[in-house]
This record gives structure tokens, sequence and C-alpha cells, in this order.
């Protein structure tokens, strides 16, 4: 039964005609207020103004859309069934009050790549993690590794609850840190990343100072500069070269015919955009990436090999460490674990997709049911499109008789 129009009006509510929460004293106050989002990831070791930082970002989203989840395996580490526990809910749908699951293992890989080393902070657990070890975790934080100590760090993290971030120091057993696997190529001092992000910075330099807008010109006078008065004589002919050009309209000065000017900020040869090139090239390798993976134009081999060696060594660093310190030993020996998924069909083109689709559900791998809900259609309520077998095949007579539904149809058609 449907509201009535005065219930409506008792129960509505509506963001723009209540009264502000600071007017109520039933509220708490809201706390201090930033003009941009404070908890949000910043770089930090100049990469902000250099492709470099477009790549990490491209990484970092390709991790983020595989899918991390709370799982139980069986004695041969395969998958079995998904854990419904608080840990799970923050690695796939809410990790915190600011960021979807989704944007934390985002935020996790771009801070890991910007500092070579992160740290994971649960924040709101069951239990108190440091009196017991068999607590759930509610919510968790990116914290950067302030200092490090034998069994303890101090880490820089984020508090929803004052709007600022501020340091604590705890035990190594409860945090997770995660380091780059990439880490020699990204944050070494003299690494690839690290001398592209150099020349990049040169190159932004040298290509801002010519466009300053100074002719950075030599005057040659016609008379030798020795004494104060030829100093001086010197002196008011640069000053009139510079009000000539400052307020002419087409920027027009006159000189003496004895005098020579020469221009100093004519392009000067060198070969640091072929260093560039090059240094982007060898990066792009050792990443285990190509720059087609980059634009999009990327081959079925060239992607495969971009996840096997640059996005499952990452997934993996992320889950190992968090399954060695989220779950305890006894949660372990129940065959418990943080695993990671990827979708294989997100990069199958529509024309393989039916034929893949008919090999998978011939061989009995998948059901029709879990194919439709791949390929985004809704499950059909069919007994037999949630069987694992061939649809290819008739069915033997101790099959039919064994199957609810070609049962009914022979009583229908009897």
């Amino acid at each position: 039964m449907g509201l009535t129009f005065g219930e409506r009006l008792k129960h509505s509510w509506n963001a723009f005609m209540n009264k502000d929460p600071t007017e109520d004293k039933r509220y708490i106050e809201l706390g201090p207020s930033n003009t941009r989002r404070p908890d949000m990831f910043r770089a930090t070791r100049g990469t902000e103004k250099t492709i470099v930082t477009a790549i990490y970002t491209r990484i970092a989203i390709d991790v983020a859309a595989l899918t991390f989840e709370h799982v139980k395996v069986d004695e041969n580490g395969r998958y079995t069934e998904t854990i419904k526990s608080g840990l799970n809910y923050t690695l796939t749908t809410e990790t915190n009050i600011d960021q979807t699951a989704r944007a934390f293992i985002q935020d996790v890989v771009m801070s890991m790549f910007d500092e070579g080393v992160v740290a994971i902070v649960p924040v709101d657990t069951t239990y108190n993690p440091l009196k017991t070890g068999s607590y759930d975790i509610q919510t968790m934080r990116v914290g950067s590794v302030v200092e490090w100590f034998p069994q303890y760090v101090k880490v820089r993290l984020y508090n929803d609850r004052t709007g600022k971030h501020e340091e604590k120091i705890l035990p190594k057993k409860m945090v997770s840190l995660i380091e780059n696997p990439l880490y020699a190529v990204m944050n070494e001092p003299n690494s690839v990343a690290k001398r592209l992000i150099r020349k990049l910075n040169i190159l932004d330099a040298v290509d801002e100072q010519s466009g300053s807008g100074k002719l950075d010109l030599i005057i040659g006078l016609p008379y030798v500069i020795k004494t104060e008065a030829r100093r001086e004589q010197a002196e008011r002919r640069r000053k009139d070269i510079e009000q000539q050009l400052s307020g002419s309209k087409y920027g027009i000065a006159y000189t003496d015919g004895t005098e020579h000017i020469t221009q100093l900020n004519r392009s000067v040869e060198n070969n640091m955009f072929s260093q560039i090139q090059y240094l982007t090239e060898m990066l792009y390798n050792q990443l285990g990436m190509t720059q087609n993976v980059f634009n999009g134009t990327a081959t079925e081999e060239e992607m495969l090999n971009y996840h096997s060696r640059t996005i499952e060594p990452i997934a993996s660093a992320l889950t190992d460490e968090m399954a060695r310190k989220f779950l305890t030993k006894t949660a372990r020996s129940q065959h418990q674990t943080i695993m990671f998924f990827k979708d294989p069909f997100k990069l199958t083109p529509t024309e393989k997709l039916a034929d893949l689709s008919d090999k998978l559900t011939r061989n009995a791998i998948l059901s029709s049911n879990e194919l439709r809900a791949i390929i985004g259609y809704k499950p059909v309520d069919d007994a037999r499109a949630d069987e694992l077998s061939n649809k290819n095949i008739n069915q033997s007579p101790e099959e039919m008789e064994n199957n609810p539904i070609t049962t009914n149809e022979k009583e229908d058609e009897e």
C-alpha cells in the first residue's frame, strides 16, 4: 500500500529544502573543510608533469580492474567459494567512507609507484588488533611509511574523522607493507624512470625559457667600454633599444649602422629529444609493456604479455601481503586466502565470443546462465541452463529419467 499525501510530506527529505546540519545542535560539528579532496593521491616525486604519471595511471587502472576477494580454496589451492566477511566487503564494495574498492586499489598502486613502499592500514576493526589477531576489518586506508623500526612502522594516513593526515606508530604485523615489484625500474635514484623524469623536467625548463618572451640579444657597440662614461653610454643605448621594442606595435627597433646585433635564443642542436625517446622506449620494455598497450592498439599477444609481466606481479604482491597480515595462521590453515580474478572475456572480440562460448559450454566448463551473465544478459529460468553438460548431445534414457525438465516435457506430451 502506497503512502498517503500527508505521510509523504511528513517523511520526505530534500537536501536543499532542509536546514543546514550546523543549525541543529543535535548534529556534531562537520569538521574542517577543504576546497580539494584531502585524501586524494597526489604525485610527489616530480612525475606529475611528465608522461611517466600517465604510464603509471594506466597500469594502476588495469590492476584495479581485477577482482580482489577473500576466498576459500581446496587442498590444491583452487578457488571454492567467496567468504562473506568485512574484509571481503572492503575489497569488493566499499573500503572506506571516501573510496570504493576499485578506487582504493588504484590509490594503493599509484602510491606504491610514487613512494616505492606503501602501507595498507586497517582503521576500523571488530576487535583491537593490538591485542588479538582474530579481528575482521571494516575499513582500510592507504598510508605512507614515514619511519621504520625493527618491529614497528610510523605511517602517515588520512583520518576521515578529523579531516587531517596524522602519523601513527603501528606494529608491522597488522600493517600490510606492499613493496613495488618494479622498484629497481621505477624508484631507484638511477633507474630508467627517474632518468626519464629528469630529462623531461630539463626539457620543460628549456621550453619554458625559450617561450618566456626574452630576446637574449648582445649589442656590439662601435667603441671600447672601459671607462665609467662609456658604460653609462652603453647602458643608455641598451635601455633605448628596450623602450623601442616594448613601445613598438610590432616589436621593431632601429640601430646604428656600426652596431652589431647577435641573438642568442636560437635553437641549439642537442640530442636531448633522442635521449628522451630512447629512455621512453626502454621504460616501456622494462615495465613489460609497449606503446601500443598505452594507446589502446595492442594485439592479443601484447596484452597477454603485459598482463603476465606487469599486472600479475603487482596484483600478487598485493594479495600475498594482505593474506599474510590480515589473515591469521588459523584462517590460512582453514584454506582462507585473498585472491584476484581477471575477466578473460574483456579483451575477446565479438566475432570470437560465439565460438568461445560454444567450446566452453560443450566441454562443460561454464553453464549457459554463467555465460549469459558474462555477456550482460539475465539468466533464464530453466534448470538445464544451470547444468554443466553438452547440449548438442542427446541424453541417455537414464539421464532423461534423472532430468526433471525432460520428465515434465514427456508428461506434457502424453
